[in-house]
């Protein structure tokens, strides 16, 4: 039994599947795979199928009816992980843009370093992107001083989604409570783990663009962030917060 699991969520993803998981398996540490696909019409969750009969007690698979936000998909998949012994809970995307070979990175820094959450961050040292056309770099890059301008948050990269939890993060914030379900999802949960004082550390890697399959990532995600953090830091102020020792 591993400790740590890596929850992926996918939709139509059947070009970098395979290889994603094998990556992630390939690893010094044992991870396991929680892959959360939502019913994806080019066959992602059957090459899942596939798999688990070369890895069945490494890779997991659950499969949802329809595609309804990244942010509920991540907390299904956080739930799943919670039920069982998990005590590194990851989220990391399909197509590489994560490389795989950070995951031990930002479990070094939880388990060896006192982080309660380690971010895989492109902007704590300068700006590390790669293929990114330069108006999408300067969006995201921008999306993140507004956020930390906006909450006080002393994070560089608050829309990271390349994250190591420990379990307790998780069971404390309280994943019914969450209210975004697109990208803006990766900034309410920095924000709640620091507004409860647990202690958040980055680490610098590098962000590659997918080279395989087409992105979901649009303009309106930066929106859903832009409108919808005022309204947070607001409901925060107003929100007693705490947590036991």
């Amino acid at each position: 039994m591993s400790d740590a699991i890596v929850v992926i969520p996918t939709y139509n993803e059947i070009d970098n599947i395979e290889a994603i998981i094998e990556a992630v398996f390939a690893q010094d540490k044992a991870f396991h795979v929680l892959i959360v696909d939502d019913n994806s019409p080019d066959g992602t969750h059957k090459k899942v199928l596939e798999l688990q009969e070369k890895y069945p007690t490494q890779l997991f698979l659950e499969v949802r009816e329809a595609k309804t936000g990244l942010g509920t998909a991540y907390i299904h998949g956080f739930r799943w992980a919670l039920e069982r012994e998990y005590e590194y809970v990851f989220e990391m995307d399909a197509d590489f843009s994560h490389n795989p070979a950070d995951l031990v990175r930002l479990l070094a820094a939880c388990q060896n370093e006192g982080a309660d959450v380690a971010i895989g961050s492109r902007y704590v040292k300068g700006v590390n992107v790669v293929n990114w056309p330069m108006n999408r770099v300067l969006m995201s890059y921008f999306a993140s001083k507004y956020v930390r301008f906006i909450t006080g948050i002393r994070i560089h990269d608050t829309t990271a989604g390349f994250i190591c939890y420990r379990r307790k993060v998780l069971e404390t914030i309280g994943l019914d409570n969450i209210r975004f379900v697109g990208y803006a999802f990766q900034i309410e949960l920095k924000f709640k783990a620091w507004k409860l004082g647990f202690n958040i550390k980055e680490v610098s890697v590098i962000f590659t663009d997918r080279t395989k399959g087409e992105s979901k990532m649009d303009s309106s995600i930066f929106s859903e962030a832009v409108f919808g953090i005022i309204k947070m830091k607001v409901r925060s102020m107003f929100t007693k917060t705490k947590r036991n020792a």
